[in-house]
């Protein structure tokens, strides 16, 4: 469906093996929770990856993107729980953008969910036009659920406690095109036909499908209503 706000919180991270059953835990059992409780905060999914990587995608809907700097939110990031901080130490691969929500359209949720990660190719006008008519062709494509375009702005800036844990600095991703599909298979179709490697680069600099392209299958979701 229609992402709830006009805010996402955007992350893709790797997790050392020997602590991905504790993350996986910690996920489900502290982390989204606590996230999704923060005021401004709307809805959070978990995703692993079926191709590309890093292994896990990871998205958080807010009212604004404002909410992903505010008070409230930062706090939590300053105090990271003794979970946090035993989980955290373990990413690996992190890319984190906080993100406007320039498009969404869709009915309902995807199990499956494509990533792209783009960086704009000349003028940002030519740009969401070409990008437009590509959302157009993967939204009527056959099983395709949802699609949404988020335009990146930064990491949020300065240094937080949960930011020192991870000990490299986060990448962020300039755009990010998000396909919601009920299964792969027919998002993998959807892709070849109107998004294929050839046709993205034609629209995005420097474009590498090895790098900015995963599929991902949903494991876990949380909306505000649900914690109560």
């Amino acid at each position: 469906m229609a992402l709830a706000g006009k805010g996402v919180l955007a992350i893709w991270n790797g997790i050392a093996a020997e602590a991905e059953a504790d993350f996986v835990a910690w996920h489900i059992g502290e982390h989204i929770p606590e996230r999704v409780a923060v005021p401004g905060f709307l809805r959070g999914r978990r995703y692993v990856a079926e191709r590309g990587a890093p292994k896990y995608f990871n998205f958080y809907e807010t009212e604004t993107p404002e909410v992903l700097v505010s008070p409230d939110y930062l706090a939590r990031l300053n105090a990271p729980s003794p979970w946090t901080q035993r989980v955290v130490r373990h990413f690996r691969e992190t890319s984190r953008t906080i993100c406007h929500v320039a498009q969404s359209r869709g009915l309902g949720d995807g199990a499956s969910v494509a990533t792209l990660r783009l960086a704009a190719s000349g003028e940002r006008a030519a740009f969401l036009a070409r990008l437009g008519t590509m959302m157009d062709e993967l939204q009527a494509a056959p099983s395709i659920v949802a699609v949404h375009l988020l335009e990146g702005q930064g990491g949020g800036g300065g240094a937080t406690a949960e930011k020192a844990l991870r000990g490299e600095p986060d990448q962020t991703a300039d755009w990010i095109l998000l396909i919601e599909a009920v299964e792969a298979a027919p998002l993998e179709a959807a892709l070849a036909e109107h998004a294929s490697a050839q046709a993205l680069s034609s629209v995005a600099s420097g474009y590498d499908p090895a790098r900015d392209y995963g599929i991902y299958r949903l494991q876990y979701g949380l909306a505000k209503p649900q914690l109560a």
